[in-house]
């Protein structure tokens, strides 16, 4: 008897998906824009965000091996709050994050791609290419779930194995002035802005590149097995992608002095390796990214239109009139679609890095008062995820304040917003349920 499970992801698949997430803007786009805060500390940056999101990582570990559904952070948050303002507005939060991942995703994108071309400057250029891979992006996922976890799985073996030959070869090339860098000597060390809170702040843009494996946790009703393969996909996805970022940080700073990585910022590692491999090596550098950020936005849609499906569930979303096929699909398109042209990659970043920490916040202590023992999880280590996230959010707010008041205005004005429409919501469920 078929039971529909060969329709489902397999392990391999889960984690392609994650790793699709994962591997993507985050280390295309960020390495510059981390270097500007953590300085030539940008591999020790990479490092501490990965410490930080193994802590995070065991709250959704626990409740969704326990609880897996196609929702689960929105579940999660659910069960620990009450179908109420606080659930809503963390699991709004954490979808908008998605959707500015996914609008990060576009904009590198183009970016990369017009980058040989000497257009990457060019933001009607690149907002038209962010459209198009939006758009692309989805017409994949209207296909159907066999077709997105089979071009996630062959995507995410060209980016693991195209990006490790970039990191090993940049590292070879540059010989012991890459590792030199690391530990402190190398080429005209800079320290980081403000020592360890600019390292900090570095960090929480970090996170970013590693926050993807949440989006496995949406999987649930959609991968065999989920009661272990849902962890086994996180663990495996946050590994695989922690020894990548590490070994291209430390390629880019070995080959590249800070000042030329911050101004190349946006497309850093094509800059990084120009020197080191000559017009071949950013063509491939260009290919590779291409080839990431693309699948980076099959498999984030996937995911996040998920959750979208769960929010609308729990009336906490609108839904489209009528009855609009995928129409949960649509919407996050369309969301990042709109974010992608408003918003340049250093605003997009710091926005999805203060949502998504205050959320990851909420999730840990929903575990700690609420379902420690429904989820049989050990308090400690959601405890010390809520003090790491703290560290690094606090130290990311005092950096924006002093360079950029304008980005922490547009996220106040965003929370201000969610709170609201949440608080409107259940008022309207109250009054049509009295």
């Amino acid at each position: 008897m078929n039971d529909g499970s060969n329709k489902k992801l397999s392990l391999i698949g889960s984690v392609a998906l994650g790793t699709g997430v994962m591997i993507g803007a985050g280390i295309f786009a960020l390495v510059g824009q981390v270097a500007e805060l953590a300085g030539s500390w940008v591999p020790w940056a990479f490092l501490a965000g990965a410490v930080v999101v193994a802590f995070s990582s065991y709250s959704y570990i626990r409740y969704s091996s326990t609880n897996p559904s196609s929702g689960g952070i929105a579940m999660l948050l659910k069960a620990a709050y009450g179908p109420g303002v606080i659930a809503g507005t963390f699991s709004l939060f954490m979808y908008v994050s998605m959707v500015l991942a996914e609008s990060l995703l576009a904009r590198t994108f183009g970016t990369y791609l017009l980058q040989p071309f000497g257009l990457h400057t060019s933001p009607v250029w690149i907002a038209i290419l962010a459209v198009a891979a939006i758009t692309g992006a989805t017409a994949v996922n209207l296909v159907g779930n066999r077709v997105v976890e089979a071009s996630a799985t062959a995507t995410a073996l060209v980016k693991l194995v195209g990006i490790a030959v970039l990191a090993v070869a940049g590292i070879a090339a540059t010989g012991v002035a890459a590792l030199s860098q690391v530990f402190g000597g190398g080429h005209a060390p800079t320290p980081p802005d403000d020592s360890w809170i600019g390292f900090l702040a570095g960090t929480a843009l970090c996170i970013l590149a590693y926050k993807g494996f949440t989006t496995i946790t949406n999987q649930g009703e959609d991968v065999r097995n989920p009661q272990q393969n849902i962890a086994r996909s996180i663990v495996i996805a946050i590994a695989l992608c922690t020894v990548i970022y590490l070994l291209l940080a430390v390629a880019v700073t070995g080959s590249m002095p800070v000042p030329e990585i911050v101004h190349a910022r946006d497309y850093a590692l094509a800059e990084a390796a120009a020197p080191l491999f000559g017009p071949w090596g950013v063509r491939l550098t260009v290919a590779i990214a291409v080839v990431a950020t693309l699948s980076g936005l099959v498999a984030s849609l996937f995911a996040v239109s998920r959750l979208y499906n769960m929010l609308r569930e729990m009336q906490q979303v609108p839904a489209l009139p009528g009855a609009v096929n995928r129409q949960s699909l649509l919407i996050t398109a369309a969301l990042a679609i709109v974010t992608a042209t408003a918003f340049d990659l250093s605003q997009i970043a710091s926005l999805g890095a203060m949502l998504y920490l205050s959320m990851d916040i909420a999730i840990h202590w929903g575990v700690i008062s609420r379902l420690k023992d429904d989820v049989d999880a050990k308090v400690w280590v959601p405890a010390v995820a809520i003090a790491l996230d703290l560290a690094v959010l606090a130290s990311f707010v005092v950096m924006k304040f002093r360079t950029d008041v304008l980005t922490l205005g547009v996220t106040a004005v965003v929370a201000v917003t969610i709170v609201g429409t949440q608080w409107w919501a259940v008022r309207q469920r109250s009054a049509a349920g009295a």
